[in-house]
Order: structure tokens, then sequence, then C-alpha cells
């Protein structure tokens, strides 16, 4: 078969991967234990994978970190509590923060 896939132009190389994780938008494909393999034809690569699969949820919560709290209060004239709280409300944006609590 390799013989067969080599006159073909066909390469085929087994991984040695410990995990395999697909990162999307809103999760994360977790492939434990995989099996992976890298075929090579016509000039593109692919992946075929299989394993252990596990979904994980991503927290789509914005990292909010003191010094933006400390420009929305200092910009708004506001406490910390009401900076926080509007930065959460913008999803982490600095600006419309700002301009809600000053609106």
């Amino acid at each position: 078969m390799q013989k067969m896939m080599k006159k073909m132009g066909i390469a085929q190389t087994e991984i040695d991967a410990n995990e395999v994780i697909i990162r999307c938008d809103d999760k994360e494909i977790v492939i434990t234990e995989p099996s992976v393999a890298k075929v090579k034809a016509m000039g593109q690569e692919q992946f075929t994978v299989s394993g252990n699969v596990e979904e994980r949820e991503l927290d789509a919560t914005p990292e909010i970190n003191e010094e933006d709290i400390k420009t929305v209060m200092g910009q708004a004239d506001v406490d910390e509590e009401k900076a926080k709280e509007a930065l959460e409300s913008a999803e982490g944006d600095i600006a419309k923060a700002i301009m809600d609590l000053q609106g």
C-alpha cells in the first residue's frame, strides 16, 4: 500500500501527539490519546485525527484589569465599583463603558 501511495505522490506520516485541540469561537474540541496521521498529496497537507473527544465551553467574559478600571474611573469620574460594572456591561470595551457612564 505504501509503494502504491508513493507512486501516486501521496506520503503519509504518523505523528506522535499527546493531545489535539481545535479552538472555536465558543468552545474547544479536545482529543486525548489521539492517533494522528499527516497525508501529503497534490501539494496539500491533510490531517486525520481520532481518539477520545471532549468539548469544553469557553468563558466569553472578557478579562478586566485594574488599569482598565482606573482609566474608566478617571475619565468618567466614578468610583471603582461603578467603573467595573460599566466595563462588565460593555464587555470590556473601555470607550463604551466611559460613554455609557457619561451619557
